[in-house]
């Protein structure tokens, strides 16, 4: 719960080192080399260890569960180490922080899930199982392994993967050129006021669907 919440005192302070820098005149390429260190460990290697006792939680109640009389599951020394599957979001958000800082093409978009917006997923499900166990479904699959495991490489494979996101920058607040950035905000919002923490990974889903419409329907218009 501690990671979550300090997870998410970082996403504010992230959003404003840069702009502090810029605004006090000291930005530096020191200062660049630091922010992608800070992010590797708040944005990629805390949500590994947040997801290793999810899984670790998850698998213990298959082990000590009915699934455990079947005899298969404590029979599969291989099993134990499925929860260190989890550090794979680490690997990946340091190759995603590497390749945003030696990518000219993500000056003004992403190209691949920011880590913050990956954390932000991961962080969240012990937020929504502690303040919204009534959603049975949804805790039901946070607790299931293979789910986890599969969520575990879905966002990893999506911090590298070749899909332009656009960036939520205003170089003007006009609707034509901002449309897409309004919707996002507004929906946004809609969720957190409804579903609270569980709009939270339904928000970034949004955000990876409205980027794809995008990249799909709305560049190739804008271009011709």
């Amino acid at each position: 719960m501690w990671s979550a919440y300090l997870v998410g005192i970082a996403l504010v302070l992230d959003f404003f080192d840069g702009f502090t820098a810029r605004m006090l005149k000291v930005s530096s390429a020191i200062g660049k080399d630091l922010d992608s260190l800070a992010d590797v460990v708040t944005f990629g290697v805390v949500p590994g260890v947040v997801m290793f006792h999810l899984l670790s939680n998850a698998l213990s109640i298959v082990l000590h569960g009915e699934l455990a009389t079947e005899g298969w599951i404590k029979n599969l020394p291989a099993f134990s180490s499925v929860p260190y599957l989890a550090f794979i979001i680490a690997i990946f958000s340091c190759v995603r922080l590497a390749k945003f800082n030696n990518d000219t093409r993500q000056s003004d978009s992403f190209i691949g899930l920011p880590t913050p917006a990956n954390a932000m997923v991961i962080c969240s499900i012990p937020l929504i199982m502690q303040f919204q166990s009534d959603l049975t479904f949804m805790n039901g699959l946070f607790s299931n392994v293979w789910f986890l495991c599969a969520l575990s490489l879905v966002m990893s494979l999506l911090l590298v993967a070749e899909i332009p996101l656009f960036a939520l920058k205003f170089k003007s607040f006009a609707w034509s050129s901002n449309r897409l950035v309004y919707i996002f905000i507004t929906t946004s919002v809609v969720l957190f006021i409804t579903l609270k923490f569980l709009a939270i990974p339904l928000v970034i889903i949004l955000y990876i669907v409205l980027s794809v419409v995008n990249n799909i329907f709305l560049k190739p218009k804008i271009k011709a």
